[in-house]
């Protein structure tokens, strides 16, 4: 009776035309950790401002703040009230820069927490194993 790993070694070997390497990730440079974090985070910070005004272009130049206009003032009975005074695109932008640097204030700290908290937890288990093929 022979096992299964006995007719694997009765196989010729095969060419292997990549190279396997397995490294174990035990430690997080803190700064490199901060400045990609800061610079994913104003990435993100720069689409989300041109997303929110591209969003108010688009809504304006369709007219659907015009659509929602006349179905408040109909629900509200005030034939002054209009979207684009109380959400002009000044204010749409500002509020979106100021989401914008909050998020990447936000996003660097969270960087920075979890740079701290992986080179702790890699101290206790010994790091991360990861492995790299070259193909």
């Amino acid at each position: 009776m022979s096992s299964i790993a006995e007719k694997l070694q009765r196989k010729a070997p095969k060419m292997v035309s990549s190279k396997q390497v397995r490294l174990k990730l035990v430690y997080l440079d803190f700064w490199s950790v901060l400045k990609l974090s800061f610079l994913t985070s104003l990435c993100f910070g720069i689409v989300q401002f041109v997303g929110s005004v591209l969003i108010w272009l688009v809504l304006y130049s369709t007219k659907v703040f015009n659509q929602v206009d006349t179905l408040l003032r109909d629900v509200l009975n005030d034939n002054t009230f209009s979207v684009t005074t109380q959400f002009s695109l000044g204010q749409v932008a500002l509020f979106a820069i100021i989401v914008a640097v909050l998020n990447i204030i936000i996003g660097t700290a969270l960087g920075a927490v979890f740079a701290v908290l992986y080179n702790f937890a890699a101290r206790l288990t010994s790091g991360l194993l990861v492995g790299f093929q070259n193909s």
